[in-house]
């Protein structure tokens, strides 16, 4: 054996033991003869000693650095009196070593590991196995372990069968851009990676599976942000004879026993979580997924202003679906014009024209817009506002989704300014009864809200031939902080319902059928009411572990612009291959 103990299980009791262990040179220090080193494994730190007096062990002990790899053996002892690290669990002791030998030096790592120290990311990336070496970096992934090991054994107890199902599957262009697969068997045909084992888990469902969940890969092709890889993991759920209330139920209780057992030092603000429909929370927080770490409502005013002599509001309410919502900022009278600047940019940055302001000084209203308001309207609307000397309200006039997320995205600015997002706390809600469908700027038609399993609210189906705009899915997410950290449905299970939302899609019968013929042939066989929920994993690990982006929490991460720089891919592969594929490479223009 090449250790009898790992670098983490020595204590007091031990002292007197002969052991040999194997780790990497964390640290060496030489005192003048004594060489001390500080060996690490996965489990821990344990001091080692090489005394002069033993002169193989120190001879090579004097070449050897940082991260070499070395087995030693030797006796356990206590510490010296006054030299015990009680910051480590095996403080108490050190081993007095009689051999000890190189298994493998090291080069001189391109960043520092025993030390928890900024290095460039590109750098961390490229050598990502040195970067898990890390402390920080192996607890991420060792938490992620315990968590989806807790949350296997949560979906066992409740009865739940994991199912893999397939990587490669058909084509059906819905929702995210898929990951092509040429297939070499099959000339000019192909697969596609999973978006979601959406279609599947439905058909397992079908098949009288009841109770199915998998920890799930899924590939979507988009761009990159701090919260999305191209290759990410879900917990995948889907259960037969059941509501939305019995889907949500069982997922609160898994998602409160993983923050009591994983994050116990983190405040849970409430409990059960909160529920809002869709439209209570883009009219209160401007967002489908708000942060209740803190306040700070947005308010409608759009009846005050109707007619009112600012004509960037009068002309915003008398448009269709035109609103002017007001967002009351307390104690922010002190921002300066460059901080408001700033929240009018990123206002801009979710299609608002602009943000107009009032600030409640001592004196008054203090405004660029306030000559446009005769005393009494002003007045309403500081009342309305609910605001008070020192505050600042901003406004945001435009189409309801329009004016909620400008002032939902500056609202969470201001949050950050104020120091108002505590990273102790988690504050989970609760978005259900959102629009079944959403009007395509680019496709010029109505798509799928989810995606076209969702089922309509029963209350709203007649609707779907005459307002399907304002027709309300069976949908659920869940949220946490600000983000979105699952969601789900009700699916339909009825082949002529399904049929009916293609129609409102605008898919015809023909490509119904080249495209999701396989469910609706399904659902003439006895297909249950059913519904599902997926998480996504890694976001909800970033955040238990306090990380900015979810790739400090993916062992193999790509990088913001989709590459693999540990191991160079994309990467381009033999012309000979490619012709297998049946496939030709065009050169960019």
């Amino acid at each position: 054996m090449y250790r009898s103990h790992t670098c983490s299980e020595l204590r007091p009791s031990h002292i007197g033991s002969e052991i040999t262990l194997a780790g990497w040179v964390h640290r060496r220090r030489d005192h003048g003869g004594l060489i001390f080193i500080d060996l690490r494994d996965r489990y821990g730190l344990t001091q080692v000693v090489i005394d002069p007096s033993q002169e193989g062990a120190h001879g090579i002990a004097e070449d050897v650095r940082s991260e070499f790899v070395l087995q030693v053996t030797g006796t356990v002892r206590a510490r010296p009196e006054g030299s015990e690290n009680k910051n480590m669990p095996t403080g108490g002791v050190e081993v007095a070593v009689k051999s000890l030998k190189v298994l493998n030096p090291s080069k001189t790592p391109p960043f520092e590991i025993d030390i928890e120290k900024d290095a460039n990311e590109e750098l961390r990336l490229q050598y990502r196995y040195l970067d898990l070496r890390r402390e920080r970096m192996k607890n991420n992934i060792v938490a992620r372990h315990k968590i989806i090991k807790s949350i296997r054994d949560y979906m066992d107890r409740y009865d739940f069968v994991e199912v893999e199902t397939p990587i490669l599957i058909k084509g059906t262009p819905e929702g995210s851009r898929e990951y092509i697969v040429p297939s070499r068997v099959y000339p000019g045909k192909f697969f596609v990676l999973p978006q979601s084992p959406q279609q599947m888990k439905q058909l397992l469902m079908v098949a009288g599976m009841d109770r199915y969940f998998q920890i799930a890969r899924c590939f979507r092709d988009e761009d990159q942000r701090g919260d999305r890889q191209p290759e990410f993991t879900q917990l995948d759920v889907e259960m037969s004879f059941v509501d939305a209330e019995d889907i949500m139920s069982l997922n609160e209780g898994l998602m409160i026993e993983l923050v009591e057992k994983f994050v116990p030092n983190k405040k849970m603000l409430q409990k059960p979580f909160p529920r809002l429909t869709w439209k209570e929370a883009m009219s209160t927080y401007g967002s489908d997924k708000p942060d209740l770490r803190f306040g700070m409502p947005i308010c409608d005013v759009s009846e005050l202003v109707k007619g009112c002599g600012f004509k960037v509001f009068a002309d915003a309410v008398a448009q269709p679906e035109g609103v002017v919502f007001a967002l009351r900022v307390e104690g922010a009278a002190g921002f300066t014009r460059k901080q408001i600047d700033d929240l009018t940019e990123v206002a801009k940055i979710y299609g608002a024209k602009g943000l107009a302001y009032i600030v409640m000084e001592e004196a008054g209203v203090k405004s660029p817009i306030a000559k446009f308001f005769s005393e009494d309207e002003m007045k309403k609307l500081v009342e309305t506002s609910g605001a008070k000397t020192g505050d600042i309200v901003f406004f945001g006039a435009d189409t309801f989704d329009t004016a909620a997320t400008a002032l939902g995205q500056v609202r969470l600015a201001c949050g950050d300014t104020l120091g108002l997002r505590k990273a102790d706390e988690l504050a989970f809600c609760w978005i259900y009864e959102f629009p079944l469908f959403e009007y395509s700027k680019e496709d010029k038609r109505l798509v799928s809200a989810h995606h076209p399993f969702t089922a309509p609210m029963k209350e709203d189906i007649a609707m779907l031939d005459t307002d399907p705009k304002h027709v309300r899915a069976q949908a659920y997410d869940l949220a946490l902080n600000g983000s979105e950290i699952g969601g789900g449905s009700i699916r339909i299970h009825d082949a002529t319902e399904q049929a009916k939302i293609f129609e409102v899609l605008g898919v015809s019968k023909e490509d119904c059928e080249i495209r999701f013929g396989h469910m609706l042939k399904a659902f003439e066989f006895g297909a249950p009411p059913h519904g599902g929920i997926a998480w996504g994993i890694d976001r909800l690990v970033m955040i238990f572990q306090n990380e900015p982006n979810i790739r400090e929490v993916i062992a193999f991460p790509k990088d913001q612009k989709a590459k693999d720089l540990m191991m160079g891919a994309p990467s381009e592969i033999p012309a000979i291959q490619v012709a297998e594929m049946h496939i030709e490479v065009m050169k960019e223009a």
